[in-house]
Order: structure tokens, then sequence, then C-alpha cells
């Protein structure tokens, strides 16, 4: 993974922000001169001093689901999404990786609806630190939602519409409890890269090898470690899972080439596995056997998940890989790489990925499956979010399309809700949709 640490937020807005179509929708779209822009204006609700949400009502009647007022603007909707399509700077690491992969992947069909829009609420800004790594959006049931913004971990109720901070980090932030191994002096300032959030607990990592790790149903932070003293230490990604004996633990995946396990139950390191790049996402199969190994190579490895050993190396993508999940089945999982693709693989046959599935705009940061298997979400850097059918083969899928750089992406684990993160100067926000069933007379209830 690129190693940028520094003011790399600021950094991002001017380069990975929305490119400009003209000067007019600079102004107006971006409000970038001191006073802000009419949009700006219009859309803040002095009552209740918040920027207005967009409920699906509101949709239902041609309202834009971002509050973009693109009657006002100088260009349209379509003529924008042309130009973004066109002038987009996907980021590559190894040049024209995107063009190469482009013939062997699948043509789906585009026009299904799975997940119908509910609300887009504007009061939580999402955010990210780093470009590549996008996974900083997390639910925990249908109604409650974790992400970063800024400096805090942030809980969403859809329920209440109501936001609350879990954890700070802009300060001074340390343990209290004390176990082997932590660092009781804890960290400060820390920039955080990664979140995941699960069956109560928090875990955040940082640029430095910095791991954070607070359960939600306690005061404080209970644990915090550093994986590494290496130079290039960011923690790239975690995932917290239940072991065979019940016992909680996570995943680590660091620049430093390196992949820990974490006992959560015992707080401390139970394992340390090394591979020959740097380790962008780590993916454990449902019966704790398996890894996904993928980072700053072409080729991923599937390994053993106690010795590390090689099984098999996955062949196909043409640039370094930032996503992979397993289906629940346990039998097929996808990877997610800067050459625009998702490949789905089958560990009956790993000679060939059996599926190639191609972004719009860019590499695919981030994926998702939900709890029964029926769909699989795809995170493009910005704009587009596919969920695909993956009982039809993925040939069929549903193409969210909206506009601002994607901070991550969670199903509910009861399959009912879908949370996008939006990172944009004006319009970041939380975009949540639901699942839609053949009795949608019950969708008031939900």
């Amino acid at each position: 993974m690129s190693h940028q640490v520094g003011n790399e937020a600021d950094d991002m807005e001017e380069e990975y922000e929305m490119e400009d179509a003209d000067d007019d929708m600079d102004d107006e779209f971006h409000g970038r001169d001191a006073g802000g822009s009419d949009s700006d204006m219009d859309e803040y609700d002095y009552m209740n001093n918040r920027m207005q949400d967009t409920t699906a009502a509101q949709a239902r009647k041609g309202r834009d689901i971002q509050g973009i007022p693109w009657e006002r603007l100088s260009i349209t909707r379509d003529k924008y999404r042309q130009t973004r399509l066109e002038q987009y700077k996907n980021y590559e690491n190894i040049p024209q990786s995107g063009e190469g992969s482009e013939k062997e992947c699948k043509t789906t069909d585009k026009g299904a609806l799975y997940y119908a829009f509910r609300r887009n609420s504007r009061s939580v800004k999402s955010t990210i630190l780093h470009f590549q790594l996008r996974n900083l959006v997390w639910a925990t049931s249908k109604h409650d939602v974790y992400l970063m913004s800024h400096f805090s971990v942030m809980h969403w109720s859809s329920l209440t519409c109501t936001k609350s901070e879990v954890l700070n980090v802009s300060g001074h932030v340390a343990p209290c409890e004390k176990h082997p191994g932590s660092l009781l002096e804890g960290f400060t300032q820390t920039q955080v890269s990664t979140l995941a959030v699960k069956d109560k607990l928090l875990v955040a990592g940082g640029f430095q090898g910095e791991l954070i790790c607070k359960y939600l149903d306690r005061p404080g932070v209970s644990y915090c470690t550093r994986t590494t003293y290496d130079d290039n230490a960011i923690t790239n990604a975690v995932e917290i899972y239940t072991s065979c004996s019940g016992a909680l633990h996570f995943v680590a995946s660091n620049n430093d080439s390196g992949v820990r396990d974490f006992d959560m139950e015992k707080f401390q390191q139970s394992n340390h596995l090394r591979f020959p790049w740097p380790v962008n996402h780590t993916a454990l199969s449902p019966d704790g056997k398996l890894l996904i190994i993928v980072g700053d190579d072409p080729e991923g490895i599937l390994v053993d998940s106690r010795s590390g050993k090689a099984i098999t190396y996955l062949r196909g993508h043409l640039d370094y890989s930032f996503a992979s999940a397993w289906r629940p089945d346990g039998i097929t999982f996808a990877t997610g790489n800067q050459d625009k693709t998702c490949r789905i693989w089958d560990i009956r046959n790993l000679s060939k990925s059996v599926t190639a599935l191609k972004g719009n705009l860019g590499a695919i940061r981030s994926i998702r499956y939900t709890s029964d298997g029926r769909f699989m979400a795809m995170a493009e850097p910005a704009d587009f979010v596919h969920v695909f059918d993956v009982e039809s083969g993925y040939e069929k899928e549903q193409e969210i399309d909206f506009f601002g750089e994607i901070s991550g992406i969670s199903f509910s684990p009861d399959t009912e809700s879908l949370f996008v993160g939006v990172w944009d100067r004006t319009y970041g926000s939380l975009l949540e949709f639901g699942r839609r069933r053949n009795y949608s007379y019950l969708d008031t209830l939900i």
C-alpha cells in the first residue's frame, strides 16, 4: 500500500474530491468561495441547526438523494456524471491495469433494485484519511452504524436520527484496564486508518501500527497495543471474528507484511504470520481454517490460518488488491483490486477465478456479503456501489449511483439495511438503503 502520512485529509480533498465540471459547478456545488455556496445556505436548516436530510418520500417526489440542487446548476446530472466518468483518475500501482482487465469481465444486467433508498443523513459526516483504505463504516443492527468522522468514532441511530461520539482519538487515549502487553501510556493524536465493529467490540487501527480496542458496553478503552515500530507500520485492515472456542478475536493486516491475530478474551497476540509484501486486507473463512491474503502484489494467497502456509496462489488480477470477503457458505470468496475488478473464486477449483466483475470509475476497495449469502456489495473509490444477486451467478446487479468518495459500506447483520459512507466537503453524509421484500406493505413496520 502506498505510504502516505501527514496531512492526508487535506491533500486528498484537493486531489480525490469530485472533479470540477465547470466554474459554476465548482462555485455552487462545492461552496469554495469565502461565504459558502447558495446551495449551502438553502440546504442548511437553521431551526434544527443541521444540514437537511433527504427522506425516501422526498426522493420519490424527485428530490436528489444527496440534496444536490441540479435545477439551479449550470450542468445537468447526466452531463456531470459523464464528466466524472471521463475525468476521474483511478489510482494504479501498475500502469494501465484497468484497461488490461476489461476483456475478461462479465456483462451484467444493471436494472435490479434489491435495496431501496431510505434516507441520506447529512448531519453524519463520514471521513477518510487514506485514499486506498475504505473500511470505515460498520453496521451492528439495521438501525445502528459506526463510522469515522475526523478524529471521532461516531454512532448513528437511523431509528432516532441521532449521533453520539463513541471514541475521540484527537488527544490522548490510554487503556483504563490493565492487561499484559497493553501499552498503558496509550497513544496521542492517532490517525485512524481502518475500523471494525462487531459483537460489542470496536477496534481502530492507526497509521503507526496502533490498535485501540474498546468494548461498547464498557466505559473507556480496554486495550492498546502497537503491532510494530517499523517506519511503514500502517494498519491496513481489521477483521473481528469468534473463534471455534467462542472467544472473540480480531486479525490485523499491516504494511510491515505481517498479519497478527489477537485474542480479546486473554487480551494478547495469539499468532503472527509473515508474507513477502505489505498485506492490505485479510478475510477469514467461516470455518476459521483459511485466510485470504491480498496486498501489494497482483497475486493473492490462500493460506492456512494457523501456520500461514500457502495453499494456493490467486492469479488473475493485474494490480494491488485492497478488499476480500467470504460468502457465508465458505465455498466462494471475492477479491477487489485496483485494476477495477472484483474476482469471484471457488475453493473447489482455484486455477482461475470463476467470474470477473467490472467497476465504472476505479478500484474495488470494499466488498461485503449479506449474512444469508444472497447479495454481495462492492464499492469503488467514489460514486458507485454495486449490489449483485449472487444466486443469479452475479448476472444481475443494482447499481447505486451518487457523487462523492466512499468511506465504507456495510450490510446490517440481519441483511435489512445497507449503509454507505460518503466523504465530500459539501455533501458528505451517510446513505441508508433498506432491503426490498415482496411483502413491501410491512416496510412501515421495519
